[in-house]
């Protein structure tokens, strides 16, 4: 039997998790949103920065939810905000599928990433994950817009955020349109740090 289907994000407390420009995932905003996850030893193992970084709880987060992650699901917005900012050794080390209308042969990258081009669909890309991930977990990583649609398609299990004391006012809303009459949350679990609030959320069809 395959894992869970989940994501995992960084929200601010006003709910936005992307700004709304690609141009702007570098900036500013995103950089404090994000500002959690630098200091930590795992981000600095994965993208090959070096040695040191900060342990503690926030970092067994991070490492824990990549370890379980056996395949991963992206929209086409975010490979392309991804293809020239990601290191030449992704930061995935799995199968990624990217739900996109572009037909491209698969594109591998040092380190076990290779990204898979999927034309049919959300359902069609999440099927051939399960089979790629085996028993552990299927991640969709992003961006909003392609979360949204799993959450309103019935097909997420749980789901992650660590919420960051940041505020945005205008970008990508995490649920913003979601079929909030189909879906049913059951609180797992939260546990602050000194940075953000991790929460989690198994979901139940209502």
């Amino acid at each position: 039997m395959g894992g869970k289907v989940f994501f995992s994000v960084s929200m601010s407390l006003d709910g936005y998790i992307a700004p709304e420009s690609i141009e702007d995932l570098t900036g500013p905003r995103w950089m404090r949103l994000q500002q959690w996850q630098f200091p930590l030893r795992f981000l600095r193992e994965n993208l090959k920065l070096g040695e040191g970084g900060e342990e503690g709880r926030d970092n067994d987060i991070a490492r824990e939810t990549f370890e379980r992650t056996g395949a991963s699901v992206m929209g086409k917005r975010m490979f392309d905000a991804g293809e020239h900012a990601w290191p030449e050794e992704a930061p995935f080390h799995t199968p990624v599928f990217v739900v996109t209308h572009e037909k491209r042969e698969p594109w591998e990258r040092p380190g076990g990433t290779t990204f898979h081009f999927v034309n049919d669909g959300i359902e069609s890309a999440l099927d051939q994950a399960r089979e790629a991930a085996g028993d552990r977990d299927v991640r969709i990583a992003g961006g909003g817009a392609t979360i949204l649609a799993y959450v309103n398609a019935g097909l997420i299990d749980e789901f992650s955020i660590a919420l960051s004391p940041v505020l945005f006012g205008t970008g990508i809303r995490l649920f913003e349109g979601v079929d909030a009459g189909r879906v049913a949350l059951e609180p797992v679990n939260a546990e602050p740090s000194p940075r953000v609030t991790h929460l989690t959320y198994a979901v139940r069809a209502q």
